[in-house]
């Protein structure tokens, strides 16, 4: 199958309060639980076209919810953003946020029950593993027996020492600038320092750094470079038995956060130890540096990267009219070799709602950009919770601020969401029109990535250089082929970034049909974005034409089956 990803956060997820206050705590807000995530949401998500979930934030974050009276030492909130805290910045790697169970002793149990009704619906599991940095006050008392906490034993005496977890500012407290850590016995303290989850090295870090997040140390010794990884060092052991942990409660995939802050070996190393116990377990890596790619998957083991300084940007200033469609050509030729191991996306966590007025200020517009990233090869497709609705992430809900996002570090409900969840019965029933037919929109572009074999595993070909005279010189159209060579499956992909509709005539060259092996002849040609549309009869020939009508901010989808 070619993996359809739903991220959401539990915690907004199925949050219903429609009276959420700016900041507001646990209980001014609420907050989603795992359990109402029961079977029936999760079989809407598999109607969608989802073949996977990611529940964002459900391992133990630092927080400033106070949960002591179940034996879980409160946070300082000088060091947490925002009341619910940052998922990044996590308190304790075994246990669950007790913010997401109902019975909160039982809340790995809760855990378990969820893996449990996902897989029942024939869905896959992507749970986050943080490798690079952990909250400021992390402690794990959830950890099996035997296991050693993160920092126990460290010299805190050497700035850097590869037996140590952390990096320590010898001599100086922590003192970020910009930053209340509160006064008397009511501020926090941090002596020494240590360094901070993006590579500041200093005692100081500011408001805008990851102040509330401690880096971890893999062996690097920032000052000159060098690496001490024999023997292995102890964070490397520790963080394996973290993987390992959670891989045994039936995790499928790890989404892995910032890799590209750890080093390649440890990746090399933990992932083949993790794959030799769990051989079908998949690696996602969060990776911003394209010359980085090959070498953590073809030496660090990653199934799949984001690609979001390649075709998301390049999307993105396509629908804001900063770059012609055919800048989409440059995106695929520079991952040509590895386009299966990418994971493409319009939306997540860190990026623009599309319908805020930040990015596009009208979910409509990213159609064909939905449309290209879903189909342009046979790697993964992720969708944002609310994003098939048209959220616009225009709510300022405390620490994040109107920002074009969904917070991360609030206590909150999603408005689009909790139309959709209508007490629960998550039907379309409140929905608008322009969001139900967003809906039917996604659910459809979905669904055919898995049920076409062309678009589910077949080989691009890119039309636009024999198409530039018909193609309004790629200003805001693009083509694509896609053809399964087993099933002879093919299908012709035209997308239209413009404000009109196109009636277009798209060339087949020659090269195409021999270098897909293309059978020529009379084709029977079915819009799958358009299944209301009649199927029509085309000839498939060497440099022929292919009429296609293609509506404003769209795009078509034709299978083409020869007869």
């Amino acid at each position: 199958m070619k993996p359809i990803i739903y991220q959401f956060f539990p915690r907004w997820f199925t949050n219903d309060n429609p009276n959420c206050v700016t900041g507001g705590t646990l209980e001014q807000n609420g907050c989603g639980k795992l359990n109402d995530i029961d079977e029936r949401l999760l079989t809407k998500l598999r109607d969608l076209g989802a073949t996977h979930v990611w529940p964002t934030g459900v391992i133990e974050q630092a927080t400033c919810s106070d949960f002591s009276q179940y034996g879980i030492e409160p946070c300082d909130s000088h060091v947490v953003k925002g009341q619910a805290g940052s998922p990044y910045a996590i308190r304790d790697y075994y246990d669950i946020s007790p913010e997401l169970a109902v019975d909160i002793p039982n809340r790995m149990r809760e855990f378990e029950n969820f893996v449990t009704r996902v897989h029942h619906v024939g869905l896959q599991l992507v749970l986050d593993f943080v490798p690079n940095h952990v909250a400021r006050q992390y402690h794990s008392d959830a950890a099996p027996i035997g296991v050693h906490d993160l920092g126990s034993g460290d010299d805190k005496g050497m700035f850097f020492s590869p037996h140590n977890n952390f990096y320590y500012i010898t001599n100086e407290e922590f003192h970020p600038t910009d930053v209340d850590l509160g006064n008397g016995d009511n501020r926090y303290h941090e002596f020494p320092a240590r360094a901070t989850g993006n590579d500041c090295f200093t005692a100081s870090p500011s408001r805008n750094d990851w102040y509330e997040t401690v880096k971890l140390n893999y062996g690097i010794d920032p000052w000159n470079g060098s690496r001490h990884f024999e023997p292995i060092p102890s964070t490397w052991h520790k963080m394996l038995g973290i993987l390992l942990f959670w891989a045994e409660k039936g995790v499928d995939a790890f989404r892995c956060d910032m890799v590209h802050m750890v080093p390649v070996e440890f990746w090399h190393w933990a992932i083949a130890a993790v794959k030799h116990h769990y051989p079908n377990i998949v690696f996602i890596a969060e990776i911003y540096d394209p010359t980085l790619y090959r070498p953590y998957i073809h030496y660090g083991g990653f199934d799949y990267l984001y690609d979001k300084v390649t075709l998301y940007d390049t999307l993105f200033a396509i629908i804001r009219g900063e770059a012609p469609a055919s800048a989409l050509t440059g995106c695929w030729q520079s991952i040509d070799d590895i386009r299966g191991h990418m994971l493409n996306f319009l939306e997540n966590h860190d990026e623009l709602r599309i319908a805020s007025p930040q990015f596009a200020g009208d979910a409509e517009l990213a159609r064909p950009a939905a449309i290209v990233s879903a189909t342009i090869s046979d790697c993964p497709f992720m969708v944002y919770a609310g994003q098939e609705l048209g959220e616009t992430g225009t709510d300022a809900e405390g620490f994040s601020g109107r920002d074009g996002r969904t917070t991360i570090f609030d206590y909150w409900s999603v408005p689009t969401l909790r139309v959709w969840n209508h007490g629960g019965r998550w039907d379309l029933r409140g929905l608008n029109r322009s969001q139900r037919e967003l809906r039917t929109f996604y659910r459809t572009l979905l669904r055919v990535c898995n049920s076409n074999a062309a678009l589910q595993r077949g080989t691009m070909f890119d039309l636009m250089w024999v198409n530039n005279d018909t193609l309004d010189n790629g200003k805001s159209l693009y083509a694509y082929l896609r053809h399964d060579a087993t099933s002879k499956a093919l299908a012709l992909i035209v997308v239209n970034f413009g404000d009109y509709e196109q009636k277009v005539n798209v060339r087949i060259p020659r090269h195409a049909i021999d270098c897909l092996h293309l059978k020529e002849g009379e084709a029977i040609a079915t819009d799958l974005l358009q299944p209301e549309c009649k199927p029509t009869r085309i000839n498939i020939v060497a440099d022929g034409l292919i009429p296609v009508t293609v509506p404003a901010h769209y795009g078509a989808i034709l299978s083409m089956e020869i007869k």
